[in-house]
């Protein structure tokens, strides 16, 4: 039978790349994204609507929707994130920083209190978490982001331990510097205010890791679909980087 695999923020980014490992293996694959463009773009085998993870009523209703039209869900990929204020702690703005919590990891709460009663039932399910490099290390001026990002693996390990007893796996994917769009504004903006090249930003960066590189997101995406079969059938409560190792670290 065909994982049937719920994402958010799944029509763009990692998120994208993801839904799209997955259709590629036959799963069938439901999203949701605030960016009606891009859920235009989705290939076949995906279905995407357009939500506000902040607004718990509308992401209710996504996950309602894509349960009467799957029947049940088998993965569960909470993927949705902001990088929030960048700002020291004495200008940090409260609105800003609820924000930053809401996208990060009160999405998360939703949709696994969603989702948990239907694994429950089915005795099965694999959820998967992202959290970030920012969740395992300290972060300047990245309050919000951190502090969200931190309780992410919190929230992860404590409902492995309440789910574990239905067969339900949870667990949490803490990428470092993700090659990509995003990535490539944060460099050209810091490579702005500092007066030097995107390239040398990047070399900086990459630099803080082992492999002296930035994740690829297929390798974030292989890591899910890895965590959701039977080869990670016992794998839960774990927080598994993937950044090459950090020696130095830069919040992403």
């Amino acid at each position: 039978m065909a994982q049937r695999v719920f994402i958010t923020a799944g029509a763009g980014g990692i998120g994208k790349v993801i839904a799209e490992t997955y259709a590629a293996q036959g799963a069938q694959v439901y999203v949701c994204d605030q960016d009606h463009r891009a859920l235009e773009s989705l290939r076949d085998g995906i279905t995407g609507s357009c939500v506000d993870v902040t607004d718990e009523a509308a992401l209710d209703d996504w996950l309602q929707a894509g349960l009467a039209v799957l029947g049940g869900c088998d993965v569960l990929i909470n993927n949705a994130g902001i990088a929030g204020q960048a700002d020291p702690v004495e200008a940090l703005d409260l609105a800003q920083w609820k924000k930053c919590l809401a996208v990060n990891l009160d999405a998360q709460m939703i949709t696994c209190r969603a989702i948990a009663p239907v694994m429950k039932r089915q005795k099965s399910g694999a959820i998967i978490n992202l959290s970030s490099t920012s969740g395992l290390f300290g972060a300047p001026f990245r309050a919000p982001y951190a502090a969200a990002k931190w309780a992410v693996i919190g929230f992860t390990k404590t409902i492995a331990t309440e789910l574990g007893p239905y067969g339900i796996r949870c667990n949490a994917i803490c990428p470092g510097a993700v090659s990509g769009d995003r990535m490539d504004r944060v460099l050209a903006a810091e490579a702005q205010a500092r007066g030097v090249t995107p390239q040398d930003v990047f070399e900086d960066y990459a630099s803080g890791s082992s492999l002296r590189r930035f994740a690829e997101p297929e390798e974030i995406a292989q890591l899910c679909v890895y965590l959701s079969s039977d080869a990670a059938k016992f794998v839960s409560g774990q927080a598994i980087a993937v950044d090459g190792n950090t020696e130095t670290y830069h919040s992403v």
